[in-house]
């Protein structure tokens, strides 16, 4: 059984703002670098076999801050991103609602609202695909992948049986640099207690 210790990045420039960054490269804030040295002070007594991160910089440069004390190197992967979410990249939640009124309200039943980028079932696909395979890397030890909200929600729905729009009507936002875990054994990934 491998243990995939799940964090959500930092916090971001446009998380202060509340903007949809889906693959926007946003940085972290001076808040979010605390955030991800009081993560890696979490994680101090873990032994981790492997830190990996979404390429985009905000999850990097939190990965960065739990792998580097311990010599690691970060495995940057497109896989981990969060949803793309298209023409709505940059906007405010009020600003979405406001220009595309029925795909928000779409979004807010626990659709995609954008018609273009990704939608939820695309990325969540992606991500379980490559959790589990992060996870038949590493068997019967334990890795820390820090990604988003979107990426670490479709995984814990998964590990729960339910579909992502569900999981997203009901199960909460991760906050920034919120830690969870999941165990991954022979592919399948179920709940667990570690984190």
């Amino acid at each position: 059984m491998t243990t995939v210790y799940l964090a959500r990045h930092g916090e971001s420039d446009w998380n202060v703002e509340r903007r949809w960054q889906g693959h926007a490269d946003r940085p972290l804030t001076d808040r979010g670098r605390e955030q991800a040295r009081l993560l890696a002070e979490r994680l101090a007594d873990v032994k981790l076999e492997a830190v990996y991160a979404s390429d985009l910089r905000r999850a990097w440069e939190t990965a960065e801050a739990v792998a580097a004390p311990r010599g690691l190197e970060v495995v940057k992967l497109h896989e981990l991103r969060e949803v793309d979410v298209g023409s709505w990249s940059g906007y405010t939640r009020d600003e979405c609602a406001e220009r595309f009124p029925e795909a928000f309200a779409r979004w807010q039943e626990g659709g995609s609202g954008w018609d273009d980028g990704e939608s939820y079932e695309e990325m969540g696909r992606r991500i379980v695909a490559v959790i589990r395979t992060i996870a038949a890397e590493h068997p019967d030890g334990a890795v820390l992948v820090v990604s988003h909200g979107g990426p670490i929600r479709a995984v814990h729905a998964q590990a729960l049986g339910v579909d992502i729009a569900t999981h997203r009507r009901t199960g909460p936002v991760e906050p920034n640099a919120r830690l969870s875990a999941v165990a991954v054994e022979n592919g399948r990934i179920r709940v667990s207690g570690d984190a």
